[in-house]
This record gives C-alpha cells, structure tokens and sequence, in this order.
C-alpha cells in the first residue's frame, strides 16, 4: 500500500471570501483549527470531457448527482513523479471520492488503455467503467491554485482550505507544462472550503454567522468553462454547444 487515503465520504461547503473577511476569520478560528501537515501546496489539475463538454454542462446545471474526473498533482510533475487520478461524484450534498496513485508516465498508458499494476483494482475498475461510459472523453482544461490547509485542533477530520492564484488553460493540457494560463478570481479573492464527515460543529456555523459567511455555488472548472465559453461566443467561434 501507497500510504494515502483512497477513499472519501464527506460534505464540502463553499465559500467565496475577499482579503479583510478572511483576516478576520483567521483570528476567530484561532485554537479551533491547526495547520494541516501539507498546510502550503500548489494543487495542479488535469480535468477531463467529453467533446460536448458533457460532464461540465451536467454539473453547471445542479444536479441532484454529478461526477468528474482529474488527475492531480501537487506541484509541477516528472514522468516519474507520483500523480492521482480522482473519480468525484456527488449525490445529494454528498461528496463520495476515489482515487488511485501512479506516475505522471502510467497515467499515459492508463488512459490509453493499457494495464497498470495497482494494489487497489475495484476503484481501477471504476475508473476504466468511466471512461467507457463517457465516449471520447481526453484532457479538457488545466486548473492550478494554491492552497492553504488546516484540521480541526480536535477532529482532524474536520477540514478546512483556502484556494488562491487560481489558474485554468485550455491549451497544453499537460501537468508538466508548467503553472500558468488565465486568472478565474480577481487579487484578494479566496476559494475557502468547509469538508466535513457529518454536521457542522455549531461553534463554526457561529463564526461564520458573525462575519456574514455564507456558502456559496461554485466550481471551478464550470466557472473556468463558462468563461472561455463566453469568450469563445463574443468572438464568434461557437456554433453550438450541444
């Protein structure tokens, strides 16, 4: 075994929080939470589509479930470095997360088709039963940030991060072509996140009433697809989305 965790079960909350609002929010957590082990990162993402852009529409539109696929790593990669490749589903406000852990290279030959020696075959199982299901489905855009991460000072289950310099690209859909591409947020402007395995500890929702924090609906790769859409429209290069 690799070591890290495979599997998650838990609610995640978001929340879009300007400079002042989390300033004082820190203060406030003070004692309540602690830095995670991997308190600072640089989180590189490689989401993957359909031609139509199928899995992102679905999500865009709220579903009661929705489900993607990324492979991520956590800093600009090497063939022989080691990457995740994440199945996310969500149902009901429940966020269910599997993943599997293998080198940048065996990515290549996993998405290509050929086998990858791993210790945990169900979830790769899943992951192939994705790929089939989705017909066509390849890099679709590149997602970075940075990170901030803390736990609970009592239940470290209890997490909490804050995401900044978040950038997306639609060309170069490499993990190994660098940090770089298009700004999502303006300066100042954080992605924080509550991931929880149940309830909210009331004296968090506390806080977070007393300096007017509320969730918000937000993603990043249907925020970042939005966009280039958008742009892709103004300039007059889509015909049609479906």
């Amino acid at each position: 075994m690799n070591g890290n965790q495979e599997v998650f079960r838990r609610i995640e909350k978001k929340y879009i929080v300007d400079e002042p609002t989390y300033e004082k929010l820190i203060k406030k957590l003070d004692g309540h939470f602690v830095k995670d082990r991997y308190y600072k990162s640089t989180i590189c993402n490689i989401y993957y589509d359909t031609p139509s852009h199928q899995l992102v529409r679905n999500s865009i539109e709220k579903p009661v479930y929705k489900e993607k696929l990324r492979v991520r790593s956590y800093g600009v990669p090497n063939d022989e470095d080691m990457v995740f490749v994440e199945l996310k589903k969500k149902y009901k406000g429940v966020v269910y997360k599997r993943r599997i852990e293998m080198t940048l290279a065996q990515t290549r030959d996993f998405f290509a088709g050929k086998e990858v020696p791993h210790d945990n075959p169900q979830i790769e199982n899943e992951l192939k039963y994705f790929l089939k299901f989705y017909e066509g489905i390849a890099p679709a855009m590149y997602l970075s940030y940075d990170r901030l991460a803390y736990c609970g000072a009592e239940d470290p289950s209890l997490r909490l991060t804050f995401d900044t310099h978040i950038l997306y690209r639609e060309e170069q859909k490499e993990l190994d072509k660098g940090i770089w591409g298009k700004e999502l947020l303006p300066a100042g402007v954080r992605v924080m996140e509550i991931k929880i395995p149940n309830a909210m500890p009331l004296w968090l929702s506390a806080i977070l009433d007393e300096l007017e924090i509320y969730p918000a609906s937000f993603s990043k790769y249907g925020t970042a697809y939005l966009n280039e859409f958008s742009e892709k429209i103004h300039k007059g290069k889509v015909i049609s989305c479906a």
